[in-house]
């Protein structure tokens, strides 16, 4: 069959991929009974498994049961939802927020609502799946600009002025298969003056950058002049589920438009009752000490490998960076190498990346500690040496 090949295909270049059942998140996995360090999470403070994100849920389910039962317009709407969407909404300094079932979901219901037919998109070359998903859905034009590149947005901006709709501009935040944020400065200053309606999608920034874990726009100051920020609960507050945040009018537009809200059963009871502790827990001091030691973890893995002969990717503050490669096969090897010395790290290839930039990404948690990197470090060959097995072959 059809799919067979591919799959075949999928096998012979090199990209074909396997789910890998492992133990409950954690600083640590235990797979195939090997404990093994685990640098590939999204959970960057840790608080997935947190005893009071679990009391929170705990409580919860007691109270409201495990699922919402239907969607939230019909039958699914429970009072847990509001407090979460007021939380989140004051969290950002905003007047609302709507819960998604996903950060996915929020990403595609939102642009697929706010844009249309004869509107024009500009979106990074390089931002998440979702955000595109959601842009072709609305069956707008798409305009994509050189990837962090303000001046060629600028150039593009121009080349259609003269074309009629709404025009919107799409970025993340931060680019998590990076390590990098987008020049967000350069980007509010073109949509005031372009008008273009900016949405940002700061899934990597929530939680784990700025004050209070605020988020990349409240850390560089441009919280305030940017319409719609779209989130996730799930990497840095350790939970589930989405959400788009901005003015009280724009969230009840989305409430009536966006289908995948609309079309979804609510977020399960359980699962907001925990974000709205984690949201808690990041704006304490003790998210700022987590935070802290994230960030310090992320610079002495850079450091290490930079003196490895690694080429590194990264800027400060993102909680992630990249180890770039090349091909899918080098990737592969390097990750199963990895694997073998104790660490998990999977390979990142194409379509997730573009073709001959395959990398292994690297995010640690802040439960991890300064040993848990040394060891890993430990684990990296060095790469004069692996350039030299690559000659041999």
């Amino acid at each position: 069959m059809w799919w067979e090949q591919a799959i075949q295909w999928f096998e012979a270049e090199d990209l074909r991929r396997r789910l890998s059942p492992g133990s409950p998140e954690g600083p640590y996995l235990v797979r195939d009974g090997r404990r093994l360090l685990n640098l590939s999470s999204n959970d960057y403070l840790g608080l997935s498994t947190d005893r009071r994100l679990l009391e929170a849920a705990r409580q919860a389910l007691e109270e409201w049961g495990i699922g919402a039962g239907a969607s939230r317009l019909i039958a699914g709407d429970r009072p847990v939802h509001a407090k979460l969407e007021e939380t989140l909404a004051a969290a950002k300094g905003t007047e609302a927020a709507l819960v998604f079932s996903s950060g996915y979901a929020a990403c595609v219901g939102a642009l697929s609502a706010l844009t249309a037919p004869g509107d024009q998109v500009f979106l990074d070359a390089l931002c998440h799946a979702s955000l595109y998903d959601g842009a072709r859905l609305s069956h707008a034009r798409l305009r994509r600009y050189r990837h962090r590149d303000p001046a060629h947005l600028e150039t593009l901006i121009n080349r259609y002025a003269d074309r009629k709709g709404r025009r919107f501009l799409v970025t993340d935040a931060v680019f998590s298969m990076d390590g990098t944020l987008a020049p967000l400065a350069e980007l509010v200053d073109l949509a005031e003056e372009y008008r273009l309606f900016l949405v940002v999608d700061d899934a990597h920034g929530t939680g784990i950058i700025g004050p209070e874990g605020r988020g990349t726009l409240h850390y560089l100051g441009l919280a305030d002049r940017v319409p719609l920020q779209l989130v996730t609960l799930s990497k840095a507050l350790g939970t589930q589920g989405g959400a788009a945040v901005g003015a009280s009018s724009l969230v009840e537009f989305l409430v009536h438009r966006a289908r995948s809200f609309v079309y979804s059963t609510g977020l399960a009871p359980p699962v907001a009752s925990a974000a709205i502790e984690a949201l808690r827990l990041v704006a304490a001091p003790e998210g700022e000490e987590r935070r802290r030691h994230q960030q310090d973890l992320v610079e002495r893995l850079k450091i290490g490998l930079a003196s490895l002969g690694y080429a590194v990717r990264h800027e400060e503050p993102a909680p992630m960076l990249a180890v770039l490669l090349g091909s899918p096969g080098e990737a592969l090897r390097l990750s199963r190498a990895l694997e073998e010395g104790g660490v998990v790290a999977p390979a990142i290839r194409p379509p997730t990346v573009p073709p001959g930039t395959s990398r292994i990404r690297l995010s640690p948690m802040a439960t991890q500690s300064f040993d848990d990197i040394d060891s890993a470090l430990a684990v990296f060959p060095p790469a004069d040496n692996r350039r030299r097995e690559r000659k041999a072959q």
